[in-house]
């Protein structure tokens, strides 16, 4: 069974960091690029990130730009998004997803795969 699970979710003040982590089972993430998704309450899903399937080419939304970095590693069929200087405008549910092919989009309607999702709050 192609699934993807997503962990690393949380609370945390505003300033923090988090580390979401997706990792891939039932398949190999070789060949599929990977897009982390987050929707808030009452809003719609939008792209945070993007990484290509060699993870040579990412793209970031502006709002996370400079504070978001996504990276990944095929051995362990996983791929990270590094949260740090977290507000709480990035409070939401996070998702992964996978689309098969080589380059980073962050259109979600391209997605295959998708995981089920992890909360990030960012409260004080």
């Amino acid at each position: 069974q192609l699934q993807l699970v997503e962990s690393g979710g949380g609370l945390v003040q505003p300033g923090g960091s988090l580390r979401l982590s997706c990792a891939a089972s039932g398949f190999t993430l070789d060949y599929y690029a990977i897009g982390w998704f987050r929707q808030a309450p009452g809003k719609a899903r939008e792209g945070v990130s993007c990484i290509g399937s060699s993870g040579g080419s990412t793209k970031y939304a502006d709002s996370v730009k400079g504070r978001f970095t996504i990276s990944r590693d095929n051995a362990k069929n996983t791929v990270y998004l590094q949260m740090n200087s977290l507000k709480p405008e990035d409070t939401a549910v996070y998702y992964c997803a996978a689309d098969l092919g080589p380059l980073p989009n962050c259109n979600d309607a391209l997605y295959d795969y998708w995981g089920q999702g992890t909360q990030v709050t960012v409260s004080s």
